[in-house]
């Protein structure tokens, strides 16, 4: 069972589930940190849409805007991803 709490974000919404909570963009199962790793890339926010063109440009920025108020929040949990993905990398190689 999944519930959503709103944000003061008005494109994002924290997503409850068993296994813990995450920030996405309203309506999509988009994550704000999926939307910091691909600008990270170097892919830009007109990028993005183009390729989830489901997205807006301003569910995305405002991904970014919700980044940007907690970070503190948000890079541990990617830096937990990248480490996971990186382990599983070389246990397939």
């Amino acid at each position: 069972m999944t519930a959503e709490i709103r944000t003061e974000h008005p494109h994002i919404v924290r997503v409850m589930r068993p296994a813990g909570d995450d920030a996405v963009i309203d309506g999509t199962r988009i994550s704000v940190s999926f939307i910091v790793r691909q600008l990270r890339t170097g892919d830009t926010a007109e990028d993005i849409v183009a390729s989830l063109p489901h997205l807006t440009l301003a569910g995305v920025y405002d991904a970014i805007g919700y980044y940007h108020d907690r970070r503190t929040e948000i890079d541990p949990v990617i830096e937990e991803s990248d480490r996971l993905a990186a382990l599983h990398d070389a246990e397939v190689s």
